[in-house]
């Protein structure tokens, strides 16, 4: 299914599960910021409501999206449903009705009653998810951004951006694309106060950061771009890790 035809899908479902309590749909990550790769990309979605939503909207909501995944490309869909008085006034970490992500596919068709019972509460994902929005989202329904998401404070998504990239030396063996890139865009926010996709990151780091990184980092942006995968030399990666987070204040 093309990415046009999904969104699309996903509008016409919500609407009709949703009705009058659905207040917007928003487009955001790297689908918004023209950087979507359908090998290595998800597709990033906020939904807002007004009022909590019944857990038959849950169920018939995520039997939709389950669906949807299923013909989406690789990484899939990662969609939280958020409440408008926390988009307006926002507080930090912020509580969501309902998430989902490739990751937790297995959890919901093994119970989707535990699911729907346990899966909301509060994430610090969020404040970058809504900052990104602000910036460079899309409305596919909807109010306009500016009438749903108020102020996000820099403290906030600061500590969002660092929370991602904690364990970047841990994570970097296994996911070094993302946490190669990722570095830069947190230092690029710290220095600058730049909000960036992974790959504007990337480019921001190959005018920035030490030329002993440089060649990780431009494999990391080919990578990003295309099917390829990317194998770094290790202890390499490891150091920039290190590097990056003491520029970061980590």
């Amino acid at each position: 299914m093309e990415g046009r035809e999904l969104l699309d899908k996903l509008v016409k479902h919500s609407c009709r599960i949703f009705g009058s309590n659905l207040v917007g749909i928003y487009l955001h990550g790297s689908m918004a910021m023209g950087c979507f790769n359908p090998m290595k990309s998800d597709i990033d979605i906020l939904v807002v409501v007004e009022n909590e939503i019944t857990d038959l909207q849950k169920k018939m909501f995520m039997d939709v999206i389950v669906a949807l995944n299923d013909n989406a490309p690789a990484k899939g869909i990662e969609m939280s449903v958020v409440r408008s008085k926390y988009c307006r006034d926002f507080i930090y970490p912020t509580p969501f009705d309902l998430h989902f992500s490739n990751m937790h596919l297995a959890w919901y068709k093994s119970n989707p009653t535990e699911y729907i019972e346990k899966m909301k509460g509060i994430d610090h994902d969020l404040a970058a998810h809504f900052v990104i929005t602000k910036n460079r989202g899309i409305v596919l329904y909807g109010k306009t951004i500016s009438d749903v998401f108020g102020e996000i404070s820099s403290e906030a998504y600061l500590d969002s951006i660092k929370k991602d990239i904690i364990e970047a030396e841990e994570e970097v063996k296994d996911n070094s694309i993302y946490i190669i890139l990722n570095l830069c865009r947190v230092l690029a926010y710290v220095l600058e106060r730049l909000v960036l996709s992974k790959k504007e990151g990337g480019e921001w780091g190959i005018r920035n950061i030490d030329d002993k990184y440089q060649g990780l980092i431009k494999e990391a942006l080919l990578c990003y771009s295309s099917d390829r995968d990317m194998m770094p030399n290790h202890s390499l990666a490891v150091e920039y890790c290190k590097y990056m987070k003491s520029r970061i204040g980590l």
